[in-house]
């Protein structure tokens, strides 16, 4: 896996901002320009400075490199316009027809976990059985909210002990994060992000760059395998994004509901739930 894309410290400078977006695409000023409708010469002139381009001929651009909406808006912000992307709540009215999906989603993945986060691994909902279960490993009371997945998953004091695969769900997390970032760009937050789970204890700075090295053998994913009473519980997840995004929340958001890897783990994942309800009465 290549390394995480870097935000340029060029904030308010449209041209190194545009060059730096070339550069993270891979892509040659004739090719932008083959594929934006843009002439090359307008494109150079626009990097170093000597033409400011049009709104719809910058929107044209960030199109074609595919430039994350938030970032856009800091295109559009350099260039003299008026940001273009609403840059509301996940839960604004705007967003309420989404929400209803995402609630119908949730509850339909009972008594399996799922979550939405936002962009930096931050759970915005969750159905109920996603506290119910890992309730069962650690006190999610005690951590602060927005809780971090991410986070949850390499504190010492968190699910980590309880992981049996850590290692191998560390390392596979540490690629997603620059992998599923949004636009597949990890901004200055995603770094600092990373920068956070690298500093906990026992992690190796090369895993997100390890690619191939953590495969499991028998299976066609990288499993969670979670520990209680003894017992190895397996599980694999699968996201869901919002299709064609409007504005920034939308785009942002992601659904990850858990399913459980083998038999096994759904006889005993059920065993669990039951405990958990028992419990509750």
């Amino acid at each position: 896996m290549s390394a995480p894309y870097r935000q340029p410290d060029i904030t308010g400078q449209l041209g190194p901002q545009l060059k730096q977006w070339r550069t993270v695409r891979g892509t040659s000023q004739l090719a932008l320009s083959l594929e934006s409708g843009v002439s090359q010469r307008h494109i150079s002139f626009i990097e170093s400075g000597r033409s400011m381009p049009g709104r719809a001929t910058l929107l044209a651009l960030a199109q074609v490199l595919d430039v994350p909406f938030r970032e856009r808006n800091t295109l559009l912000l350099a260039a003299g316009y008026a940001p273009m992307y609403a840059d509301r709540d996940w839960n604004d009215e705007d967003m309420r027809g989404i929400e209803k999906a995402i609630a119908r989603m949730l509850k339909q993945q009972n008594p399996y976990p799922a979550i939405v986060m936002d962009r930096y691994w931050n759970v915005l909902m969750a159905n109920d059985a996603a506290p119910r279960f890992f309730n069962r490993f650690v006190d999610l009371d005690a951590r602060p909210a927005p809780r971090n997945i991410l986070a949850l998953m390499f504190d010492p004091a968190g699910m980590r002990p309880h992981i049996a695969n850590w290692e191998q769900v560390a390392a596979s997390l540490l690629q997603r994060v620059g992998r599923e970032s949004v636009g597949r760009f990890a901004d200055h937050k995603t770094q600092e992000l990373i920068a956070s789970l690298l500093a906990f204890p026992d992690v190796d700075k090369h895993w997100p760059a390890v690619a191939g090295a953590h495969a499991t053998e028998g299976l066609p994913m990288v499993p969670f395998s979670f520990i209680k009473n003894g017992a190895v519980m397996n599980y694999f997840s699968m996201i869901t994004f919002v299709a064609a995004p409007q504005n920034i929340a939308a785009q942002e958001l992601r659904v990850e509901c858990m399913f459980p890897a083998d038999q096994e783990t759904e006889e005993l994942h059920t065993q669990l739930m039951q405990v958990v309800s028992e419990q509750e009465i």
